[in-house]
């Protein structure tokens, strides 16, 4: 494993998951929206909905499934990255006091679990008699919960040039990329082979940019999304990053409407097989601003490239990087269903192969159309996973791939 990616759909060796938990009990009706979800799902359900997904990607593939919250535990095992974790999920709520409580008597696991479920003032309480007199509410967060935390895709993003380590552009989703990074450079299973490309070291509060908006179109040329979660300083220096290391030498900038269903890149497209790219109709004539970033010159200290602005859609670019292109819309263009299912990302299908996806169940239509073009379509149950808006792809961060 060399934590490089150089396409979205080389047959699937490693991928990293987390299973939905106490995180997701955390939901009410009345804090839902400022959790950044929609809808509360039922998590029992929920979690026997993932387990038949990790399960059916094992069977399928034979992949390595690693799973988040083990490799947490395994991570705070070294102190000072548990201390430092705790310290920023503690700052958030100005409530830095209560972590050498929490180390005294909590242990690895429990801290795990408070890093990515959060805890309560009384479950503090229960724990630590002695805890010092506080005016915070017995159900007041201490620590704030990560019920996003199952769309490992936004984290971070995996290149042919390196590893984007997330800055996410809500607040409250930052605890996410600080646990992925925390992992990857301390873990002894990866540390050795990360190559952080972002963010650059000794920049705080860098500029936004999430996972989700990071497509590999092949060895040679990435396309980053500027959306409403990603800014376009952070794709400037990504694409400085990916040019002057190489193998990557072109970077596309594709700027889309700031509007929910295009939230992210690869809620516009995915691509399926060297030819093969699946979207929601007429998304990709929609993005009618590109940009091209090319390496200008290198010297021994320095990375100069330039921004090209392309008068093309999406759809142009993807045609000249993709020959033979293909293209498949969802629900095969029928724009009722197709609408109906891109709601629940039918277009956010995971490739576990080329031409190999996994799908929701409930998007019929898509899966219909999908096999009529000769994709293996493997379905997955979604009445709860669904609810975070957010599909198949967006639950998975893989780590290998077979070379295409």
């Amino acid at each position: 494993m060399n934590l490089r990616l150089n396409s979205e759909f080389g047959t699937l060796k490693a991928v990293l998951m987390h299973r939905p938990g106490k995180e997701i009990d955390r939901l009410t009706p009345y804090n839902k929206e400022f959790l950044l979800f929609e809808d509360v799902p039922y998590l029992e359900a929920m979690q026997k909905e993932h387990d038949f997904f990790t399960d059916l990607i094992k069977q399928s593939t034979g992949a390595t499934v690693y799973r988040l919250h083990d490799l947490l535990i395994q991570t705070l095992s070294k102190r000072e990255i548990l201390e430092k974790l705790l310290e920023d999920a503690l700052k958030s709520n100005r409530l830095t006091q209560f972590k050498p409580y929490i180390l005294d008597r909590f242990s690895t696991a429990e801290c795990a679990t408070a890093l990515t479920a959060g805890i309560k003032v009384h479950e503090l309480k229960r724990k630590i008699p002695n805890l010092p007199n506080t005016e915070l509410m017995d159900y007041a967060f201490v620590i704030p919960p990560s019920p996003n935390l199952y769309f490992q895709r936004d984290p971070m993003a995996i290149t042919p040039g390196g590893i984007i380590f997330s800055s996410m552009k809500m607040e409250g989703r930052q605890r996410e990329a600080d646990i992925l990074r925390a992992i990857f450079e301390n873990h002894p299973d990866f540390k050795e082979h990360v190559k952080a490309i972002y963010p650059i070291n000794g920049h705080e509060n860098p500029p936004s940019i999430e996972g989700g908006d990071v497509i590999v179109l092949s060895n040679k040329a990435v396309a980053i999304g500027n959306s409403e979660r990603t800014d376009e300083k952070a794709i400037y220096q990504v694409a400085k990053a990916l040019l002057g290391d190489g193998p990557v030498e072109r970077v596309y900038e594709v700027h889309l409407p700031k509007k929910r269903q295009y939230m992210h890149l690869d809620t516009v497209f995915t691509i399926l097989d060297e030819n093969l790219v699946l979207t929601y109709p007429d998304a990709l004539n929609s993005v009618l601003q590109t940009s091209l970033y090319t390496l200008k010159e290198k010297t021994a200290d320095k990375v100069h490239i330039k921004r090209q602005v392309l008068n093309e859609s999406l759809l142009t670019v993807l045609e000249r990087e993709i020959q033979h292109l293909e293209i498949l819309s969802t629900a095969d263009g029928n724009p009722d269903y197709s609408m109906r299912e891109q709601w629940f990302d039918g277009a956010n299908v995971f490739a576990i192969g080329p031409r190999r996806v996994i799908s929701y169940n409930r998007n019929l239509h898509t899966n219909r159309a999908l096999r009529n073009m000769g994709v293996e379509v493997l379905e997955i149950p979604s009445s709860e996973l669904s609810r975070g808006l957010g599909g198949p792809r967006c639950m998975t961060m893989p780590l290998s791939r077979s070379r295409v």
